[in-house]
């Protein structure tokens, strides 16, 4: 089970996660994003002990496999895009009405991120979409979407994801953590986590 923290845009938020226990980190390659990453040069100030894991939407395949041996990342967290041979690949859905598992197991990929829609923005509203349209889905589900240390115990609860992703709510600007906020997400995701294992 994993605690990741996404829309990470510099070295001190990004060690502060992984202090506080975070088992991965995205960082944003889109453009179109508040939190895409501009800055790149503190990735070699960073430990090898974490998934890094790039978003990407609507990306050329080619592109994306450049950006993923560039700076070394280990997964694809891919937006409105088709799986890409030879890599990690998470796809993102934006839940809009009740899943299937059908639809979960045809995404090819190695986990599935379950978020919230947002339109043009592609994720980050800070909203939770309603969590009985994902009630009883099995699989590497990682679920995003409005999630803070206030209600990410209830979500692991109910839902048993295999992991759990925060960005918006844990912010103080997009693209700048609230580390408080930050740390007080992973230790209640991680205490919940180890309470149903």
């Amino acid at each position: 089970m994993i605690v990741k923290v996404c829309g990470i845009t510099n070295a001190m938020d990004a060690l502060t996660a992984l202090d506080a226990g975070a088992d991965a980190i995205g960082f944003n390659f889109w453009p179109g994003s508040s939190r895409f990453l501009k800055d790149r040069g503190f990735f070699s100030d960073l430990p090898d002990d974490f998934w890094r894991v790039g978003l990407f939407v609507n990306e050329d395949p080619a592109r994306v496999r450049d950006l993923m041996q560039e700076f070394q990342l280990d997964v694809a967290q891919l937006h409105k895009m088709d799986s890409i041979d030879g890599l990690r690949i998470w796809k993102a859905i934006a839940v809009d009405g009740p899943l299937t598992q059908e639809r979960l197991n045809e995404q090819h990929s190695e986990a599935v991120v379950l978020d919230t829609p947002a339109g043009a923005l592609e994720g980050g509203t800070g909203k939770s979409f309603d969590w009985n349209l994902a009630q009883g889905l099995t699989g590497k589900i990682i679920l995003a979407g409005g999630l803070d240390e206030t209600n990410v115990g209830e979500a692991i609860r109910r839902l048993k994801p295999w992991g759990v992703d925060a960005c918006s709510r844990i912010e103080s600007e997009p693209g700048k953590k609230d580390r408080t906020k930050m740390r007080a997400f992973i230790e209640a995701a991680r205490k919940e986590f180890d309470a149903v294992c």
